[in-house]
């Protein structure tokens, strides 16, 4: 890696893109150059420093998010769905490295964030907690020790300006116990439950979903079995975890060959 590591961020007047530049101007060997905000955004024009609250960078945001790609080593993207497929497109064309943590995507965008990590290195994660990240293990290890007569229900609660239900996270601990159990989550969830819906179906992964006021994010896992109940959960108090967390994965990207990485390989947990 570079001395200093270049990063732009896109989607910078976001919650998020706000916390990341805040959290980068702290660290030694990063620095932001450039940002950008679709055309239109009440943000363009502003110093990203100033809009974080940590004092002016002398970098504005630009309604040009591949000038942002040209301009850095490493961009980082917490948008939206159908703007994330661009910028991965944009990572592939200008061969730059891609922190991903967009939730939302369908499966022929996922497809279009793969077939873009053949040409440049992109971690796709749908959250950048380390807690987190470590929960998903545990989850998949709970998974595969518990047997079907344990039943699993994954609780998630989001701040009310969440878009996506169930969360990505919620969607990653499913996976995780879906691959502990061996089996699809695709065929094996239960997403809504309303009005008589009959005993619930064993083996099945239930979701729950819930949203007010300004929670960061808080998800549980739970093991219900006869008699007894596991729950294995995490608790944000603050979205800081969530860029601190995708400025670690950024520093281990940074120099990777293309291809498609995770929080486990940041971690060291595969």
């Amino acid at each position: 890696m570079a001395a200093e590591l270049r990063l732009g961020i896109v989607g910078a007047g976001g919650r998020m893109g706000r916390m990341l530049v805040a959290e980068a101007r702290g660290q030694e060997g990063l620095r932001v150059v450039a940002g950008s905000e679709p055309a239109g955004s009440k943000f363009l024009g502003e110093d990203m420093g100033a809009l974080a609250g940590v004092g002016a960078l002398g970098a504005k945001v630009s309604g040009d998010s591949a000038a942002v790609f040209e301009a850095s080593d490493l961009v980082l993207d917490f948008t939206i769905a159908a703007a994330s497929v661009r910028h991965a497109e944009l990572a592939a064309k200008h061969g730059r490295a891609l922190v991903l943590g967009t939730t939302g995507l369908d499966a022929a965008q996922g497809a279009a964030v793969r077939r873009a990590a053949e040409s440049a290195p992109i971690l796709w994660a749908a959250n950048y907690s380390l807690g987190v990240n470590l929960l998903l293990s545990l989850v998949e290890d709970a998974a595969r020790r518990l047997g079907e007569e344990y039943d699993i229900e994954v609780l998630e609660m989001h701040h009310r300006h969440k878009v996506d239900a169930p969360s990505g996270t919620a969607l990653a601990l499913g996976e995780a116990a879906a691959l502990g159990r061996g089996i699809d989550l695709a065929a094996r969830s239960q997403r809504v439950r309303d009005g008589v819906t009959g005993p619930r179906r064993n083996g099945d992964i239930g979701f729950a979903t819930l949203r007010g006021g300004d929670v960061a994010g808080e998800h549980c896992v739970i093991f219900a079995g006869v008699g007894e109940r596991i729950e294995l959960g995490h608790r944000a108090t603050t979205r800081a975890i969530f860029a601190r967390g995708a400025l670690k994965a950024a520093r281990w990207l940074a120099g990777k060959p293309a291809g498609l990485y995770d929080m486990k390989d940041v971690l060291g947990l595969r």
